[in-house]
């Protein structure tokens, strides 16, 4: 009977996909702002880019998917399809797992633009599954970038890799820099 193999629960905005980047082009569009005005460096919620509130992002946020296809053209963070190709060489199976389907009535350009970024960058992987209960889809590890998620999911016993950025520098490893040390941590567990 074969073994059951170690699934990898990876979120994709802020993992595999550089949001920030991308968003901060589009931002800087939307506030008719030049972009070095707008810092790298920034906490959950774009506040340091003059966003408000949880309207004026949702509105940000509208016009980024549908009017410049940010789920289609962000950048990949670098290593992410490497690493995750020799994951899933090495036999793991990678299940990607996004909430992009929090604001209502444009779903089907959110499915469509991710399902499109996923393939053109390559990055290999068994599932797909749009959810914010992260915890549901029964992985065995997970890497993620948003805090919230990272505490709820140890909250209930999860192995879960915060993947580092300026939204959760307060976060407690295990922590990754980059794909590799990823790739590092996903090796030595158990």
């Amino acid at each position: 009977m074969e073994k059951p193999k170690t699934v990898i629960g990876v979120d994709l905005d802020g993992v595999c996909a550089d949001f920030y980047d991308r968003m901060r082009e589009i931002a800087s569009e939307w506030f008719e702002c030049p972009l070095d005005g707008l810092p790298r460096e920034v906490s959950y919620g774009l506040s340091e880019w003059g966003v408000t509130g949880k309207s004026q992002y949702e509105s940000l946020h509208r016009f980024a998917v549908t009017q410049r296809e940010l789920f289609k053209t962000m950048p990949m963070i670098p290593g992410a399809r490497k690493y995750l190709r020799l994951l899933s060489d090495d036999g793991y199976r990678i299940r990607i797992i996004t909430h992009r389907l929090f604001i209502h009535y444009f779903h089907a350009s959110a499915v469509q633009q991710t399902v499109e970024w996923l393939d053109s960058n390559g990055i290999p992987y068994w599932d797909l599954c749009f959810m914010k209960e992260k915890e549901q889809v029964g992985a065995d590890i997970y890497v993620e970038d948003t805090a919230d998620n990272i505490l709820q999911l140890r909250e209930k016993g999860l192995y879960t890799i915060c993947f580092a950025n300026s939204t959760n520098r307060h976060v407690a490893g295990p922590r990754a820099e980059t794909w590799q040390e990823v790739y590092e941590l996903v090796k030595a567990f158990r």
